[in-house]
């Protein structure tokens, strides 16, 4: 949709730009999808000099990214982010890749854009269920390490649903500012960058076991973020005020917060996807948990694998309650 009006301004300033259309939507991040790239730029027989534009949602980021980082051994690119997951997330940290059948994700590598041009406007002609789906990102860094922030949502979550201009651009620099913080400090994901996958391990297995497409990302997040705050209060890491404010505003923006009655999730499957997670070392799962009062988290292998199981249980019970 802005594909023309980008080409135009590169191309005003004398830069030449080719083009590749790629499908969006998880199902279509694959290795094969993201060749389509290599393949448009080996034709064009582009060389090191040349800047690969990811111009999209976090799928088409994640994938140009990819391909930038593995063309000729690195070539530079530049994210143009056009959701809310995009803006607040994916196009910030350098993380890249595509995702394969085992997993989510599991194939890519660390690639920082040259720069991230977020332009707001964008987000008018949006899906509804694309905004809201962004907005599980945004209540992440409030649950994990910025209070203040979280309660400006709890007051304000009608706003961005309402897309207003000063709090869309309010939410979107505030979750920037968190997540640039925390990557400065560990762009690899040796330990506090982990943190910003809360709800992932629990959301990547509900996107996989369901189907890629099926869900999309955010909403997979948000159902795992449900289940990360359940399994905390059961085991009394967080009192059972916090667990019900947090269901309280992913429900305010209109986030699921349980599974469907069709859906295929068996606890077999939760545990089968989860124990290929990224954040798997020596056979231990970790798991980002929440902790204490609001903003405070862990990133850890010791937890009560029994409350897991049991929120596990409790989640996939009310499939055919």
């Amino acid at each position: 949709m802005y594909l023309e009006r980008y080409q135009k301004l590169l191309e005003g300033d004398g830069i030449q730009v080719d083009t590749v259309v790629l499908p969006d939507g998880e199902e279509h991040k694959t290795f094969d999808d993201m060749s389509m790239i290599l393949d448009r730029a080996l034709e064009l027989g582009l060389d090191r000099k040349s800047t690969f534009v990811a111009l999209g949602g976090g799928v088409i980021g994640d994938m140009v990214g990819f391909a930038s980082a593995i063309y000729q051994r690195g070539v530079n690119f530049i994210q143009i982010p056009t959701t809310v997951m995009a803006m607040v997330d994916s196009s910030v940290g350098g993380k890249t890749g595509v995702n394969h059948p085992l997993g989510k994700n599991m194939i890519g590598a660390f690639h920082q854009p040259q720069c991230v041009f977020i332009d707001t406007t964008v987000l008018d002609t949006l899906p509804d269920r694309e905004l809201k789906s962004g907005l599980s990102e945004v209540v992440k860094y409030g649950l994990i390490r910025d209070a203040p922030f979280f309660e400006w949502q709890e007051e304000n979550m009608n706003k961005l649903l309402e897309r207003d201009p000063a709090a869309t651009r309010y939410a979107i620099k505030r979750s920037c500012e968190n997540k640039a913080e925390v990557v400065a400090d560990d762009e690899k994901e040796a330990g506090m960058r982990a943190t910003l996958n809360l709800g992932h391990t629990f959301g990547h297995a509900i996107e996989n076991g369901s189907g890629y497409g099926t869900w999309l990302h955010g909403e997979g997040v948000s159902i795992g973020t449900a289940m990360a705050a359940t399994m905390s209060a059961k085991m009394g890491w967080i009192d059972d005020g916090l667990k019900q404010r947090i269901y309280d505003i992913l429900e305010s923006a209109d986030l699921p917060v349980k599974l469907p009655k069709d859906s295929p999730m068996t606890i077999e499957t939760f545990n089968k996807l989860m124990s290929l997670d990224k954040k798997v070392a020596d056979g231990q799962l970790r798991l980002i948990l929440l902790k204490g009062d609001l903003g405070g988290c862990v990133f850890t292998g010791e937890f009560d694998v029994d409350a897991m199981q049991e929120t596990i249980e409790e989640f996939v019970k009310e499939i055919s309650a």
